[in-house]
Formats: C-alpha cells, sequence, structure tokens
C-alpha cells in the first residue's frame, strides 16, 4: 500500500450519488475494452460485503508500463505488478475527504495473464484485484497482518461469488 500518486488520477464525479457508494471508473489504457458499468456494480457489490463506512474509490484501469513506472515510483519495486491501491490523504491546501478511500490501479495486461495462468476468466481476475485493492484501502495489508487479509478476502470471494 502506498501513499497515492499526487493528482496523477484525482477526479471529480459529475455522477449523481443516488447510493451510499461512489465507485468512478477510469481507463488509461487501450489493449482490451473495459465495461465501466459492469466494474462500478462490482465494486459497490465489494464495499457492501466489505462493509467499510468510507464507500467511494476510483478504479483506475492501465497499462503494464503505466502500473510499472508507479511501482517504481511508489514501491522501488521496477517491474509491473497487477494491482496498486493509493489511499486518500488530503493534501495541505485540500480539505479531507471522508467518504473517498482512494485509487486502486489494475494492469488490464497483468490480469490478463494472471487469469490464463490460473484458469481463470478474465472477469474473475478483475473482481479479485479490485477486491483485493479495496481491501487495501480499507487498512488491510496482508504483508504485516500475519494473514488475517489474505482469509477475509477468501471470505468475501465466496460471499461475492468470485
Amino acid at each position: 500500500m502506498a501513499q497515492r500518486p499526487l493528482l496523477i488520477f484525482k477526479t471529480v464525479s459529475t455522477e449523481l450519488q443516488t447510493n451510499r457508494e461512489m465507485i468512478d471508473i477510469i481507463n488509461r489504457q487501450r489493449a482490451r475494452k473495459i465495461n465501466s458499468t459492469q466494474w462500478r456494480e462490482f465494486g459497490k457489490r465489494a464495499f457492501r460485503a466489505v462493509d467499510s463506512a468510507r464507500q467511494d474509490a476510483t478504479i483506475v484501469f492501465v497499462s503494464d508500463a503505466a502500473i510499472r513506472k508507479l511501482n517504481r515510483e511508489f514501491r522501488g519495486k521496477d517491474y509491473a505488478t497487477d494491482v496498486l491501491s493509493f489511499p486518500t490523504k488530503a493534501e495541505e491546501f485540500e480539505h479531507e475527504n471522508k467518504s473517498n478511500l482512494g485509487e486502486v490501479v489494475i494492469s488490464v495486461q497483468r490480469a490478463a495473464v494472471q487469469a490464463k495462468q490460473n484458469g481463470l476468466r478474465f472477469s474473475n481476475e478483475i473482481e479479485q484485484l479490485i477486491l483485493h485493492g479495496l481491501l487495501h484501502l480499507c487498512g488491510y495489508d496482508h504483508e504485516t497482518d500475519n494473514g488475517e487479509m489474505n482469509r477475509l478476502e477468501l471470505r468475501l470471494r465466496k460471499k461475492l461469488g468470485i
């Protein structure tokens, strides 16, 4: 989990918020068509399953090159990864947005490779990555929590039918 990239993906949503969840979808890659409605609806379902009080987030779809650059810049790791999470933290000049958790950035190319390697549909892999990223935004960290995040993620996958 890394601090969010300053203004890289920050958006101002013009949608009317009809539910308590607001999921913005941004597609910054061209390798694969992205169904924004499908991923927005899944994000809302995942938030309800996680039962987070804060339920606004942005899901960004990028290329391997873009996620490699982010991974190098914010984690010091020079390779493409599947998903990165950037929790919202107000800058000195901003008011804190207490409902927005942050951004989940997903490499569509990594997702396609992993889906094939694991015998999954691409959509199932994206669902797993969205859920994983949202759990990081909610404060879970599989690198330090002795398996707590992994156990929760497996339970939530079952609950969500992933």
